[in-house]
């Protein structure tokens, strides 16, 4: 039963990761453009779906709360500051998308509360996924690093590496909804975005080796951990060719397979910690009447929330129309 949770909260987060990642990533990109016509076909490109994406957001936390309550108290001890800027960056980016569509004379700042929130949101998830690989305080099974604690050298640069990365992803998005001028201005950015993103990768892992970051030894233990930075060298090799080739649906799958293969490299260094290296995931767990109770309702729920993620992409698939949008 542990077992069904600990899949089910992996997958939450994976979806969430990727699928809130392309509109947040398109937010990115939407405070480095400009002209009307230019914006609104970035925001129709994830008109349908930026809503409904973030719904992953609030079952990983449903899960956490229910099934792992003790990571989910730890977790809010920890990262309090960083959770409440991600959640107003993700209000204030709703607010704005609803609000600039009401207004000429103003609309100037909801572009920029737009933007902004989405780059709230995704410096502050990157920069907890960073605390999280460097290791939090804890003393007696409660989190004692201060207020700040989180905030470190290597939290800041895992939030410009996630920030870089959602953006690349945005981007492929793009070309894969759009045409015309907005496509081919995503096409160069995609260039810059997966130089920049190789980089950090490098400074990440020179950092770690400086830093002897404890999750390197689970490399060394664990060599078939490598099997997944290949998947995602495999997948930058094709990512690259696709450029080249001026595709526009290849580049999109492949930035996904490589979050999804550093997704899988995390996980499996990390397991059996739900946080490193602190709390495995049988301490966190709640008691087993507790998941079997919430078993019944994530059969249901669970299921028929994949079915309405995969009827909305595929209703709205294709490219849109890249038109004038008058208010």
């Amino acid at each position: 039963m542990v077992m069904f949770w600990v899949s089910l909260l992996a997958i939450s987060i994976l979806l969430y990761v990727l699928l809130d990642g392309v509109d947040l990533g398109v937010g990115v990109l939407f405070g480095l453009s400009n002209g009307e016509a230019r914006r609104s076909t970035m925001l129709s490109a994830v008109a349908p779906i930026w809503d409904g994406n973030e719904t992953w957001l609030i079952v990983t936390g449903v899960i956490l709360w229910g099934a792992f309550p003790v990571v989910y108290a730890t977790l809010l001890s920890a990262f309090y500051l960083p959770l409440f800027l991600m959640l107003a960056g993700l209000i204030l980016r709703g607010v704005a998308f609803e609000f600039r569509n009401k207004t000429q004379r103003m609309r100037w700042i909801w572009d920029l509360s737009f933007a902004g929130g989405s780059l709230v949101a995704s410096f502050m998830q990157g920069t907890t996924v960073g605390a999280l690989v460097e290791g939090l305080p804890v003393t007696n099974g409660q989190y004692s690093g201060g207020d700040f604690g989180w905030l470190t050298p290597f939290a800041a640069l895992c939030g410009i590496g996630l920030c870089l990365g959602y953006a690349l992803l945005g981007a492929c998005w793009l070309v894969k909804k759009c045409d015309a001028e907005v496509r081919d201005r995503a096409h160069r950015q995609i260039r810059i975005l997966a130089v920049s993103v190789l980089v950090f990768l490098v400074v990440v892992f020179v950092y770690a080796l400086a830093e002897h970051l404890p999750i390197l030894h689970r490399w060394i233990d664990r060599p078939y951990l490598f099997a997944f930075p290949a998947i995602g060298a495999v997948a930058a090799i094709v990512l690259a060719l696709s450029i080249l080739r001026h595709n526009d649906h290849w580049p999109f799958y492949m930035v996904a397979l490589i979050f999804v293969s550093a997704f899988g490299t995390l996980a499996l260094s990390f397991w059996p910690y739900l946080i490193p290296f602190v709390i495995t995931i049988d301490e966190a767990a709640a008691p087993r009447s507790s998941l079997m109770f919430m078993f019944w309702g994530g059969v249901v729920v669970f299921p028929l929330m994949l079915v309405y993620t995969l009827v909305s992409y595929s209703v709205f698939r294709g490219k849109i129309r890249t038109t004038t949008v008058h208010y």
